[in-house]
């Protein structure tokens, strides 16, 4: 078995901006394995909210190049590299060769009877609220819009979007910007706009006050839950968890983390960082029946890979074996 791995950047279409800062720019670990004349390919994001960086992966990865070379099962993996975006890489990569070498897509490995289309969300970066309602008026007719939220006047942005966009579904999502004084303020209007769901309102550090808290409206996990590690204390806290293949390590630990957290009885989110269809394609697989779907990366971007995923407005079809699996 051979490793590539290098780094890529796809730019952003526009300017993406939440709660912690904004970039113009994805930038992704590329990892590919080849044996027996098969190529299976991976891509992740580091993230510096979780302290990782591109670099860093990169360094990671090829400390233990040797023991992946040799050939290792999804298990070995597992036991090799932390969570994270470096194993990411690796694991979706050793999904695609394995589809490769033995002609059955990932899908029906994945235990699944068929690879159904998926509604994506379509995210809205985080603005003025004048400028997020026109940011809604363009994409109107998508059925679900993500808001980011995270400053004074989130719920003038909140009633911007929901005047532009009467019909959509909304989700909102603080990346840890809110108090839980805001939080118990702005939630009950919230749900008088019709939001369906508020993603990580709190700081990871902070979110033990929502423990007893009624919301009228329920609230997802995302930055307080990367694994199965994470899965009891977050079932105490919040009603869903959104699951990404960047936090979990790749494609084999979400799926696992779906399957407890559906028997816990969780709602399910699956997410995405912004990166390209090489990054949703294993997404989609973990998606299949979730709640909410919020894989839109590519949507961002102003240029994708090639053989990228063919999207209808916010439909998103199945890879082709060309892009994965």
């Amino acid at each position: 078995m051979r490793l590539i791995l290098r780094e890529e950047t796809f730019p952003i279409a526009g300017r993406f901006t939440i709660a912690r800062g904004s970039k113009t720019e994805a930038r992704v670990l590329y990892a590919e394995l080849e044996d027996q004349g098969h190529t299976g390919r991976g891509e992740s994001v580091p993230y510096a909210r979780y302290g990782e960086s591109i670099a860093q992966s990169l360094a990671d990865i090829e400390a233990v190049r040797h023991r992946i070379e040799s050939g290792l099962s999804f298990s070995d993996l597992h036991d090799l590299l932390p969570a994270g975006a470096a194993r990411n890489a690796i694991d979706c990569a050793l999904w695609d060769l394995n589809a490769k070498l033995t002609g059955i897509p990932a899908w029906r490995t994945a235990g699944l009877k068929r690879l159904d289309p998926l509604k994506t969300a379509y995210t809205l970066s985080l603005d003025t609220p004048e400028a997020m309602g026109a940011q809604a008026s363009v994409n109107g007719r998508r059925p679900v819009l993500k808001l980011k939220i995270g400053a004074a006047d989130d719920l003038d942005r909140v009633e911007a979007v929901r005047h532009k966009a009467p019909h959509a579904r909304l989700i909102v999502d603080a990346n840890e910007g809110l108090s839980f004084e805001d939080l118990q303020r702005i939630a009950p209007e919230m749900k008088k706009l019709d939001v369906k769901l508020i993603e990580q309102p709190l700081k990871v550090s902070e979110d033990e006050q929502l423990l007893g808290y009624d919301c009228p409206m329920p609230l997802c996990a995302d930055e307080s839950l990367h694994t199965r590690m994470e899965l009891d204390r977050c079932s105490r806290l919040y009603s869903h968890i959104n699951i990404k293949l960047d936090k979990t390590g790749g494609l084999t630990e979400a799926l696992a983390l779906k399957a407890e957290a559906i028997e816990a009885g969780l709602g399910i989110m699956v997410g995405c960082m912004v990166a390209t269809s090489l990054s949703m394609a294993p997404a989609m697989i973990v998606a299949q029946g979730a709640d909410f779907v919020d894989l839109d990366g590519p949507l961002l971007l102003a240029r994708d890979r090639e053989h990228g995923l063919e999207i209808t407005g916010s439909i998103l079809h199945p890879a082709t074996p060309e892009l994965w699996g």
